[in-house]
């Protein structure tokens, strides 16, 4: 296996029109590692996941995958490469008219030349790595949030990529949902020797099933480290994320000015 990283991101940095997403980002995924991304809604986690599957190019800077600058990639290189990735989508994503099986097959049938009983097998195999091969002919209206994240995981891993972006995998999940989706997340990653990258707001989870994680904020990258070393981070913007303090670097209140002055204003002006 080479000793290269999977994924490089060097001085990567991004604007929509004029306003700057991402700064100077540099970021490493090895192989066969689970790394987070973290931080506040809006901060770049789920650009930098485009830039990595090439739905965005970077204005600056260099996104390597597997060897490749993906931003120099002309579309038939783009979907080459794109067919060594997985992505779970938020909320799973599954196309709405066709049952699990269809779900998982679909990518088989339109990227492979491979006769229906070998697809059969192969749908077995990924729906029962996630367990679900007894639901193969529900339809996803009938699955729970869970059942259809699972479903959504096994079309992931449907032609054995060498990368899984997850998009925020544990959205809306009760606890044993959560419990279940993190810990297949890591079992495949390791059964599979794929690369994860995870895109969440779900701080304990994750720490429990990444190798390393990266913190962003207003585009730029402010910390990263080992779960470990993320939980006994000094910096304050992650001890707040961390331990879900309402008060610190992310105010609880939008900028005023004093209460004080301004009942005193109003109150003037009423007169």
């Amino acid at each position: 296996m080479s000793s290269e990283p999977l994924v490089k991101l060097t001085d990567v940095n991004f604007t929509y029109d004029r306003r700057p997403v991402l700064q100077g980002i540099n970021m490493e995924i090895p192989r066969g590692k689970v790394v987070a991304i973290m931080g506040l809604s809006g901060c770049g986690k789920t650009t930098t996941l485009r830039l990595i599957g090439g739905q965005l190019k970077a204005t600056s800077g260099e996104v390597k995958v597997n060897g490749q600058v993906v931003n120099d990639l002309d579309n038939d290189g783009l979907y080459a490469l794109r067919r060594r990735m997985g992505m779970l989508f938020q909320f799973g994503a599954l196309f709405t008219d066709m049952s699990v099986y269809d779900n998982v097959a679909f990518q088989m049938r339109e990227h492979t030349d491979l006769p229906n009983e070998l697809i059969h097998d192969l749908v077995m195999m990924k729906l029962h790595a996630v367990g679900l091969r007894g639901a193969q002919k529900l339809m996803p209206s009938e699955l729970s949030g869970g059942m259809a994240r699972r479903v959504a995981l096994a079309r992931a891993i449907a032609l054995d990529p060498l990368l899984i972006l997850y998009d925020e995998p544990f959205a809306g999940l009760d606890p044993i949902s959560l419990s279940v989706v993190g810990k297949l997340i890591r079992t495949l990653n390791d059964a599979l020797g794929i690369s994860s990258v995870v895109v969440t707001h779900d701080i304990q989870e994750s720490l429990k099933i990444v190798d390393y994680v990266y913190f962003v904020s207003e585009g730029k990258i402010v910390a990263q480290g080992t779960a470990d070393e993320i939980k006994d981070s000094a910096e304050p913007y992650v001890h707040q994320f961390i331990w879900g303090e309402a008060d610190g670097p992310v105010s609880f209140h939008y900028p005023a000015r004093s209460f004080g002055e301004q009942i005193y204003k109003e109150a003037a002006r009423a007169r």
